[in-house]
């Protein structure tokens, strides 16, 4: 009896430390719970598993959840491995030995929970499972509807206008978009009650990607016509980076009524007499409107905004007035305005005594200029690009042959740019020649031809004579005659020269010109030479009779 006791009592500790064995089995699965990637990518996603018992038949499988039922994409045993085709993934995964599981490439149907399974017949089963998160940059955003006119009204209880839309292609997950006005963001609203809102909407491509409008309505101000618009993607990226893309930058094409008038000279600096002149009238209204134009009360002719004068006298100068005919604008705004035109001008110089003026040599001469100007003006007296005198007074005393020749009397007037009038007499100084001393020529031997030139002043024009004559040639510079003159430099000009005489009615004057044969410089130095050597030997004697005095004496 005790001993069957006994073994009942055995039997039962044995089968309670099997279902110990059992009970106390277990797997132990490891994934990464989060995977980020970018659509086009390739992913893999790890699996591995502990079992607290060894066991031969282990199954690992993948699956996702479609439609709210949980499916096999992957599997892998001692048996054998296999993909699933579900929803389009076969050709797109791998399993590796090692029971993880790659995709490529990675669509954005991939943004899902992936669970790991691992079975074990001695263990039991567990599974865990892995987040795809997948990502796309979307393209630049582009602006569109911007190039329409938006009238700006007075009236408050106005609807406010579709200003412009900014569109977003192609991303993932759903971007954001930002407005900004002058490179401040603007609130985002979608009230349609306010006077600026924001309306959105979105659009799933086949690719899967989201493309994003958002729609910017304003009640624009004038002021908005300065102002410069864009927009901005904001999108998320992996490891948590939030980037934007900006829109080219734009600005609004608005109609309003004018306010203010602005009329102008567009002329650089004081006007003159014969200068062409523009004036500008303007309105801060878009679009401008229509002109008229009036000089004291006379009415003129412009052109789209613009009066031009051409060659003004001092008669153009006086008071006009521009006038814009904009009949939105309001019934209290004073559409004129008005501008005084200054017109600079210097008169002709007047000089006295009247040219040519024929003077004696030694007689005394005073010219005398004269003007009138808007404003202070300066003269000049000028002969040759000499500056003679500075006032409107030139004395010339006395008077020499050289006095004779054109003076300029110059006016101008600091104050204007390009102010300025000149007017020239001409002095006629009558007396017998004078001629400028000679100038000697040279030739390479006797019989060679030199050539000779031969100035002189005088009025009337003096006559030449060369002695010995030869083939001559005359021209006149400013008050001077030059006469030229060419011939063979015989033995008898080599050794008494040319002889230049100039007459005139009042007298005559003569010159003689040297004629010398050039020096050979080669012959020149051989002299110079032979000179050194006698200039030696003459020494060397010299120093041998003194040596000789000196050994002939004895004390």
């Amino acid at each position: 009896m005790e001993r069957a006791m006994l073994g009942r009592v055995g039997i039962c500790c044995t089968l309670l430390a099997l279902a110990l064995q059992v009970c106390l089995a277990s797997v132990m699965v490891k994934v990464t719970p989060e995977v980020e990637v970018i659509k086009g990518e390739t992913i893999k996603l790890p699996c591995s598993y502990t079992t607290s018992a060894p066991d031969s038949s282990i199954m690992v499988q993948w699956a996702i959840e479609d439609s709210g039922t949980r499916k096999k994409i992957a599997y892998k045993s001692s048996e054998g491995s296999g993909i699933e085709d579900v929803s389009g993934m076969k050709g797109r995964l791998t399993m590796g030995s090692d029971s993880s599981l790659t995709i490529s490439p990675v669509t954005v149907e991939d943004e899902r929970a992936f669970f790991c399974q691992v079975t074990a017949n001695a263990s039991g089963l567990s599974e865990n499972k892995t987040q795809v998160k997948v990502f796309f940059a979307p393209e630049k955003p582009v602006i569109k509807g911007n190039d329409q006119a938006i009238a700006v009204s007075h009236d408050t209880k106005i609807s406010s206008s579709e200003v412009a839309k900014c569109i977003s292609r192609n991303a993932f997950p759903l971007p954001g978009i930002i407005w900004f006005k002058d490179a401040m963001p603007l609130p985002e609203v979608i009230d349609k009650n306010n006077k600026t809102y924001m309306s959105r909407s979105e659009v799933k491509e086949a690719s899967g990607l989201h493309t994003l409008t958002s729609t910017l309505y304003m009640q624009p101000v004038k002021a908005d016509a300065r102002s410069v618009f864009h927009c901005t993607v904001e999108y998320k990226m992996p490891n948590n980076q939030t980037k934007q893309e900006s829109s080219d930058k734009f600005n609004l094409l608005l109609l309003y009524s004018a306010e203010n008038v602005f009329f102008q000279l567009k002329n650089q600096g004081p006007v003159k007499e014969g200068d062409n002149v523009l004036m500008k009238c303007e309105t801060d209204g878009n679009p401008q409107p229509e002109f008229e134009f009036y000089k004291e009360d006379k009415p003129l002719k412009g052109l789209k905004g613009m009066l031009e004068l051409k060659n003004v006298t001092r008669e153009h100068a006086g008071t006009y007035r521009c006038e814009a005919l904009d009949f939105d604008a309001l019934e209290d705004v004073l559409l004129s305005k008005t501008l005084n035109l200054s017109v600079h001008y210097l008169d002709p110089m007047a000089v006295t005594p009247k040219g040519p003026l024929y003077a004696a040599i030694g007689d005394t001469v005073e010219f005398q200029c004269k003007t009138k100007s808007s404003d202070k003006y300066t003269q000049q007296w000028i002969k040759d690009s000499e500056v003679l005198s500075t006032t409107g007074v030139l004395t010339l005393q006395p008077v020499t042959l050289a006095n004779a020749g054109v003076y300029i009397c110059v006016g101008e007037v600091p104050s204007v740019p390009g102010l300025q009038k000149q007017a020239n007499v001409s002095l006629v100084v009558t007396g017998a020649p004078a001629i400028d001393d000679p100038v000697n020529g040279f030739v390479d031997k006797e019989g060679g031809m030199v050539t000779l030139k031969c100035s002189a002043f005088g009025h009337p024009a003096p006559q030449f004579t060369w002695t010995p004559s030869g083939k001559e040639s005359v021209t006149v510079v400013g008050n001077k005659v030059i006469s030229t003159v060419t011939l063979e430099a015989s033995a008898a000009v080599l050794k008494n020269g040319v002889i230049c005489e100039a007459s005139n009615d009042y007298g005559r004057d003569n010159k003689t010109f040297k004629v010398s044969i050039k020096s050979d410089p080669d012959k020149a130095s051989d002299s110079n030479a032979v000179n050194r050597g006698r200039h030696l030997t003459r020494l060397s004697l010299l120093l041998l009779s003194l040596s000789g005095l000196f050994l002939v004496y004895t004390p």
